[in-house]
């Protein structure tokens, strides 16, 4: 017999549709979120950023959100104003927030410009992700809740799965290509990119709005009149936070989220510094994990459909994140091979919790109040991804405090030397293509050292880096005055990054210049918050036992 469609979402076609679409604005958003992690290495030696400037950085992706109760009121905006009007707002301010980040990375600042104690370049650029965080948190309670108006009683997890594995390709493309891209073309090279994407975004959405409109004319047209439920009003907020339930899986959403996103800002660094991997393919292994993710959780959002465990299947990947951050933190487990598989496990990991999670709030909270429900979620989730980026940033500046100056002194002796040699107008260079080129060879040649060296690093006082400084510029120098001018440009280039390279490389090993970062107290910190996830995860399966939410049924209804 043929089944009878009384609205629009009880068409296969129609509401997958609507899902593809909808996922392009989270693609784009995943995307920038980490298209700057990768190129951290060359912040620092390129712009002079240090680990401090780029926990401020990641951070402030929550500053509005967190601080000015942004993502609040998007929820509430949300539940008022509806999908149509606030994924269109979302996505034209995560626009917005891009191309500012984009424009203070391109800008050149005064030397020692600073706003509130912290450089300019950084806050401005930080500012620019903090409006794309507002942005983004919106679109994603936004995604959410269309996702359950098109899917309720339908497969719903799987449909959240499939919209977290789009959104993780982004990661994945981002920790993938970002430093390659920044390397061939320019380190701002991959916000630009976030630009074209963001664009794509906002048109994508525009799209959806026509969609969406369809879906509320059928409803209203449907024989049963789903359309009448109760309108949203600010008294239902009280009941949203006195409910136990909601607060355990909120504060599961924040330990569990925070001991994997920032990872992820700061998991290319790590694999070079710790695990000596490549820098042109560090960025391969943490993309292992949204990779993994982009198959796995649509996998287990149908496990949870048609068979439930939902609270089950939250405390196993909460178990899988402290097995992960466990062995990275051991010292001197430090092969590569090994950071990969712990990759790829954190990955299942990272599949399990979230395609439990969130088709779980809907058993919760109903749906007239999801959009608020779904934004004090995100909002709390925010307050972590604020301060464990921070955190993170402090604890390995000072853990590490002379890493950023050593290669502050490694760049500034290099751009000495080819000012001096380069300048001349035989080789016709301007001051700007000069530096360009110095901070390359610095940057390449400190990439080398930190990858391939082994020496223990040896701390020097004040007179010793000066005249490490003098020793670099000279040999730099030397090295530079051999090189056959009458080489094409191409040629050139590549012959005066290598010349750097093999005059300054002996003489920073020689003298055990710390350039690299010890990440043991970060990991640390990851695995103390997976621990209190698994936690959290216990108390939440207990409260549904007593409450009977239905976590561990399936959702699948019809």
């Amino acid at each position: 017999m043929e089944q009878i469609i009384n609205t629009l979402r009880d068409s296969k076609k129609a509401r997958w549709t609507a899902l593809i679409i909808v996922s392009f604005s989270m693609f784009g958003a995943y995307y920038f979120n980490y298209a700057l992690s990768p190129v951290k290495p060359m912040l620092e030696s390129i712009l002079g950023w240090n680990s401090s400037d780029f926990g401020i950085y990641t951070s402030s992706y929550t500053w509005f959100n967190v601080f000015l109760f942004m993502l609040i009121f998007s929820g509430i905006i949300l539940d008022k104003m509806g999908i149509r009007f606030t994924g269109l707002a979302a996505t034209l301010m995560m626009t917005i927030g891009t191309g500012l980040n984009y424009w203070a990375l391109r800008h050149s600042f005064p030397d020692g410009a600073m706003i509130f104690g912290i450089k300019t370049q950084v806050i401005i650029s930080a500012i620019g992700f903090g409006i794309f965080g507002v942005g983004t948190e919106a679109g994603g309670i936004t995604v959410s809740k269309a996702i359950v108006k098109w899917f309720k009683g339908y497969e719903m997890a799987l449909a959240m799965g499939m919209q977290m594995s789009i959104a993780r390709l982004g990661t994945a493309v981002a920790l993938g290509i970002a430093l390659p891209v920044a390397k061939t073309y320019s380190y701002s090279s991959p916000v630009l990119l976030a630009f074209v994407f963001m664009l794509i975004a906002f048109s994508a959405f525009v799209i959806y709005t026509f969609m969406d409109k369809k879906l509320d004319a059928s409803i209203a047209q449907s024989k049963n009149g789903n359309s009448a439920e109760d309108a949203f009003e600010l008294k239902d907020i009280l009941f949203i936070v006195k409910n136990k339930g909601f607060w355990f899986i909120a504060i599961l959403c924040v330990l569990f989220y925070s001991a994997v996103f920032p990872f992820l800002f700061y998991a290319t660094d790590l694999m070079i510094n710790k695990y000596h991997v490549n820098p042109n393919l560090a960025g391969s292994i943490p993309a292992l994990l949204p990779f993994g993710t982009i198959f796995l959780t649509p996998l287990f959002g149908t496990v949870y459909d048609k068979k439930g465990k939902g609270a089950t299947i939250m405390i196993i990947g909460s178990v899988i994140l402290i097995l992960v951050h466990s062995v990275l933190t051991i010292p001197f487990l430090n092969a590569w091979w090994l950071a990969a598989g712990m990759v790829i496990i954190l990955g299942i990991g990272f599949s399990l919790v979230p395609a439990a999670m969130w088709p779980s709030v809907p058993k919760i909270i109903p749906e007239k109040q999801l959009g608020t429900a779904y934004a004090v979620i995100f909002w709390i989730q925010n307050i972590g991804l604020w301060a464990i980026p921070l955190l993170l940033g402090i604890v390995l500046n000072r853990t590490n405090p002379e890493v950023t100056p050593n290669k502050l002194v490694v760049k500034e002796a290099v751009a000495s030397a080819y000012k001096q040699i380069l300048s001349d107008k035989v080789y016709n260079l301007s001051e700007k293509e000069i530096i360009r080129l110095a901070e390359k060879a610095s940057s390449s040649t400190i990439d080398s050292l930190v990858q391939n060296s082994t020496y223990e690093a040896a701390k020097l006082n004040t007179s010793d880096l000066e005249s490490l400084k003098t020793s670099i510029t000279s040999g730099t120098a030397n090295a530079l005055s051999a090189i056959n001018r009458e080489a094409g440009k191409a040629t050139f280039n590549r012959d005066i990054e290598t010349k750097t390279a093999e005059a300054i490389y002996p003489i920073i090993e020689k003298t055990r210049l710390n350039l690299r970062y010890n990440y043991f107290f970060d990991l640390v910190i990851f695995t103390s918050l997976s621990i209190l996830a698994l936690l959290f995860a216990f108390l939440l399966k207990a409260e549904d036992k007593k409450k009977s939410y239905g976590l561990e049924l399936p959702n699948i209804k019809h």
